[in-house]
């Protein structure tokens, strides 16, 4: 396992919570308190930050890149089933429990983050309830996010579980509100072991989407161009289904 680089990538100035979500209701000094009590680390595309099973506690806030959330598939493959980017907290449910890891996860590109002792985080969470609500609101999302998988993998067909990945990891465009970007687009091994399906089968279900005008892609980023009528796409199959 490729050990993280300890060099900072960042000015020290930029070294900053302000845009962890789940700490948007902290007041100004206190955020910088806690900012001096993580420890900032880079992690490099690839880079494990922890491993399923191990026995860390530590909490990680994203604070510049994206990571993914990994199992091992049959073969051994390494399998993503979430990310998180920057302003989102991951490995809070070990800080909580005191279990060992669900997960492992890795670096999807060069990201920085802000490593905070599982200690400090749940006296942070006792102290202030807004936080505390903050992170329900987001581990409920977690659970739902999880039924909604399940549904797709007993509802949906191959090609249309593809185009249900792609909407999941599809984000607005702050530009144009009107366009949606998969940046960057995960290989397509990894989208097929997360749709259950083989590689082959979502490049054609790619191909079948370009002629139609429903995607374009440029470099590593795939842009969904009319979202709406992808959405249909698969809501149709899984009304058939019903």
């Amino acid at each position: 396992m490729n050990e993280p680089s300890e060099q900072p990538i960042m000015p020290v100035d930029r070294r900053t919570l302000d845009g962890v979500a789940v700490l948007k209701g902290l007041p100004a000094t206190e955020r910088a308190e806690l900012e001096a009590a993580c420890i900032w680390r880079r992690y490099r595309h690839g880079e494990r930050l922890f491993e399923r099973g191990s026995s860390s506690n530590e909490v990680f806030f994203i604070v510049e890149g994206l990571v993914s959330i990994v199992s091992s598939s049959a073969t051994g493959r390494d399998v993503s089933f979430a990310r998180a980017g920057a302003g989102e907290v991951i490995g809070e449910m070990a800080a909580i429990d005191g279990l060992p890891r669900s997960a492992s996860v890795a670096a999807a590109e060069d990201s920085l983050v802000a490593v905070l002792p599982a200690t400090r985080f749940v006296a942070l969470l006792k102290q202030n309830g807004e936080i505390a609500v903050e992170l329900l609101r987001r581990l409920s999302a977690m659970v739902r996010h999880a039924g909604a998988r399940v549904v797709e993998l007993s509802s949906l067909d191959a090609t249309n579980r593809v185009y249900a990945e792609l909407l999941r990891l599809a984000k607005q465009d702050a530009a144009s509100p009107d366009l949606w970007t998969v940046k960057p687009l995960p290989p397509l091994r990894e989208l097929a072991e997360n749709a259950g399906t083989t590689r082959e089968l979502v490049n054609s279900a790619l191909n079948t989407l370009y002629p139609k005008g429903l995607i374009r892609r440029r470099g590593n980023t795939l842009y969904l161009l009319d979202k709406s009528a992808l959405e249909s796409v698969v809501r149709a199959t899984q009304d058939k289904k019903a």
